[in-house]
């Protein structure tokens, strides 16, 4: 069976081997340090015990303690965990933070579940992986329809747990719990700088730019208002039940505020669809697929992974794509799209906002020392900005290769030093 995360292990060998990385220190990344497997008995509201499978990866380790997402997601699965602790790893060694790679999930629908069992499930989870986390060891964050109340319950419960105050054991936390100004948008805006930072290279204006955005999550409206807001077009928006175009341009906000009055559990995890914004003037309502095969100059695939794939990359018809998902286009149609010139920035780089804003967070609970909103805005953009620059130079220099193959290059030289400064057989050579 060709899984997800097979299918990760094959493009990092790939692209090692283009990158004249080492076959031991490929093999040694093409496999997780360790995977944490939990049933969790969760009381449900009416008396009732339910379990939920749950697993945490630390994939990497290399750099520094591991770093990665929670998911609650009915299509979490050990396979998914793994190829999203890769491209963590991938990730933070690409804009240089010390940290290795982690992904966490739990197998479940959260729409499905009252607040009082979310906070249930949420502290049910870190009690099991209480001994697997830690500031020096493990730190968590929110990821697919987790948010910052889930990180305030699991950083409550790890410190119930120890006895002690961990502000530094999880990040994307309430701010007034240690969590940082700025992290809740990092995503939408890490993206937003790339963006901008494409478009000065290649000599654009905003308005002459449309933009259409799957996914309208908490990434993928933070990017929308940020768009919006500096003159790109957004002509077109959508959720997991379906979309809308408005070939004028959307206006974000309302769309925002009609999910915001259809939520059903909070804010955080909208009910309604974006297909449904009745106040919306002047547009149609579309599909996913729809979307995805539209004629736009910039497409952001912001929901989950490989929404583009063998069956419908051929359909694809934009000139710059965006990952704000995780691995959101499959092997076979990332080959595709380069082949056809298509522009895609990576999502190691492009949804690198979050972990950077994390690692700030973690920076800031570790000195005991709050940051404005300012500097973490202006240091998300110097972080951005220093490692898109890299790629751009490093991809230019280098006929024929795209901008994942050189993130890739990039990271795993990254990596390979850090091994070979541990020890390797180079050191032993000659009787050294």
């Amino acid at each position: 069976m060709n899984t997800i995360f097979d299918q990760a292990v094959e493009r990092l060998r790939g692209m090692g081997r283009l990158a004249g990385i080492s076959d031991s220190v490929l093999a040694g990344l093409s496999r997780p340090k360790a995977v944490m497997y939990a049933s969790l008995p969760v009381r449900m509201d009416d008396g009732a015990t339910q379990y939920f499978d749950a697993y945490r990866c630390h994939y990497s380790q290399l750099l520094g303690p591991s770093k990665g997402g929670i998911r609650f997601h009915p299509g979490v699965d050990d396979a998914e965990m793994r190829a999203l602790g890769l491209w963590m790893t991938i990730k933070c060694a690409l804009v240089n933070l010390p940290f290795g790679g982690a992904k966490g999930g739990v197998v479940v629908d959260p729409k499905s579940l009252s607040r009082m069992e979310l906070e249930r499930l949420s502290r049910a989870y870190m009690r099991a992986m209480a001994d697997f986390v830690g500031p020096d060891l493990d730190i968590p964050a929110p990821d697919v329809y987790t948010n910052e109340r889930i990180m305030g319950w699991m950083r409550d419960e790890y410190e119930v747990i120890n006895g002690a105050k961990y502000p530094a054991v999880i990040t994307g936390k309430p701010v007034n719990l240690g969590g940082s100004e700025g992290r809740f948008e990092a995503t939408g805006r890490g993206a937003f700088y790339c963006i901008e930072f494409l478009r000065c290279k290649e000599g654009k204006l905003p308005g002459d730019l449309s933009v259409a955005i799957q996914g309208f999550g908490n990434a993928g409206y933070h990017l929308a208002r940020l768009l919006a807001a500096a003159g790109y077009k957004v002509v077109a928006l959508s959720d997991s039940q379906g979309g809308i175009y408005c070939a004028e341009g959307l206006d974000v906000q309302l769309v925002h505020e009609h999910k915001m009055v259809t939520h059903q559990i909070n804010p955080n995890y909208p009910e309604g669809s974006v297909s449904n914004c009745e106040n919306c003037d002047s547009y149609q309502a579309i599909s996913n697929a729809e979307l995805l095969a539209m004629s736009v100059d910039i497409l952001v695939p912001a929901a989950l992974e490989n929404a583009i794939n063998s069956d419908n990359v051929d359909a694809v018809s934009a000139k710059w794509i965006v990952e704000v998902a995780n691995g959101p286009i499959s092997l076979d149609a990332d080959q595709a799209l380069f082949a056809r010139d298509i522009v895609v920035i990576p999502d190691v780089l492009a949804n690198s906002g979050g972990v950077i804003v994390s690692y700030f967070e973690w920076v800031q609970n570790r000195a005991g020392y709050p940051w404005t909103l300012l500097e973490v805005q202006s240091r998300l953009k110097e972080k951005i900005e220093s490692a898109f620059e890299d790629l751009w130079q490093y991809q230019h220099q280098k006929a024929g290769i795209s901008f994942r193959q050189a993130a890739y290059a990039k990271a795993l030289v990254h990596l390979e030093d850090v091994m070979k400064m541990k020890g390797t057989k180079e050191y032993f050579i000659n009787g050294e």
